[in-house]
């Protein structure tokens, strides 16, 4: 069965999931709005020059859900995704996923943020099949650390092979879609 693959950030939403959430966290009083937002731009600015050590960015962006259940995070997911995340969802996405499912095709999200934003806005847009950076869980509460490779860079194509080989041949032949051409 063929696979598209999909980015998420400027490819299916208009936006950047991380920076959206990071965001949300000041408005929960989780961090302060104002020193958390500035330190995230200018770490989002590494990130647009390929300078960034992927691993920097998750330790400071994970750090106010640090003893957090996932079940709280998850709680506060849903709505973020109702209210920030499907207003900006491009309509061309839908359109080109639509097009993916009618043709039978598998359908995958890539993604270097976190599969807790990653999968509940895939499932929004009715792809249950999701690769992003996994976190960690201690004593079943975030530990504000990641487990396993990060779906950066290098990252995604290591994770997308990973995931090839467990799924056993399933998908044959696969459209990458990191963003759209009109």
């Amino acid at each position: 069965m063929p696979l598209a693959i999909f980015d998420l950030d400027e490819t299916l939403i208009g936006g950047d999931c991380a920076t959206l959430w990071s965001e949300q966290m000041g408005r929960l009083g989780w961090v302060d709005s104002t020193s958390f937002m500035q330190r995230n731009d200018e770490l989002m600015a590494a990130y647009s020059a390929g300078e960034l050590a992927m691993e920097d960015y998750m330790a400071f962006s994970l750090e106010p859900m640090a003893g957090r259940t996932p079940e709280e995070i998850d709680h506060l997911v849903g709505p973020w995704v109702e209210d920030v995340i499907e207003p900006i969802i491009y309509s061309d996405a839908c359109t080109c996923i639509a097009k993916h499912r009618a043709k039978g095709d598998r359908i995958l999200v890539i993604s270097a943020s976190g599969v807790h934003l990653v999968k509940p806005i895939a499932e929004r847009l009715g792809i249950d099949e999701v690769l992003g950076i996994e976190l960690d869980v201690k004593h079943g509460v975030y530990s504000g650390g990641t487990v396993g490779v990060l779906t950066y860079r290098e990252g995604k194509i290591t994770r997308l092979m990973e995931w090839l080989d467990a799924e056993g041949g399933k998908s044959r032949g696969c459209e990458f879609l990191f963003g759209f051409a009109q």
